[in-house]
C-alpha cells in the first residue's frame, strides 16, 4: 500500500477534497493507496511514502522529503494527470 499524505493550509478542505480524488483515481487504475489530508506544519512530523500537494506548499518542504505537485486541488482530469505516473511508479518499486 502507499501512503499518501496531501496538503493544504488547513489540513481540511483542499487537502480532503485532494485525497478523496487520489484515493479514486489508485482505485480506478488498480493501484493500492491509502491518501488522507493533512495541514502543513502537521504534515512535516509524517513520513508516507508521498506528499502531494500544489506548487506553494511543495516549495517548501525540505529537500528529502518525495513531494508530488498537483496543478489542482479539485480538477480530477488535471490531477489524474499529474499523479497517475507517480503512482504507478510507486506502486511498482513497492510490488
Amino acid at each position: 500500500m502507499i501512503k499518501i499524505i496531501t496538503v493544504c493550509g488547513n489540513g481540511i478542505g483542499s487537502s480532503n477534497l485532494l485525497a478523496m480524488k487520489i484515493n479514486q483515481i489508485a482505485k480506478k487504475n488498480g493501484i493500492d493507496v491509502e491518501a488522507r489530508p493533512s495541514d502543513f506544519n502537521a504534515a512535516l512530523g509524517e513520513t508516507p511514502d508521498l506528499f502531494v500537494t500544489v506548487d506553494e506548499f511543495a516549495k517548501q518542504f525540505p529537500e528529502n522529503k518525495n513531494v508530488a505537485v498537483v496543478r489542482s486541488y479539485a480538477d480530477r482530469k488535471k490531477i489524474t494527470e499529474d499523479i497517475l505516473p507517480i503512482l504507478e511508479e510507486l506502486n511498482q518499486s513497492k510490488g
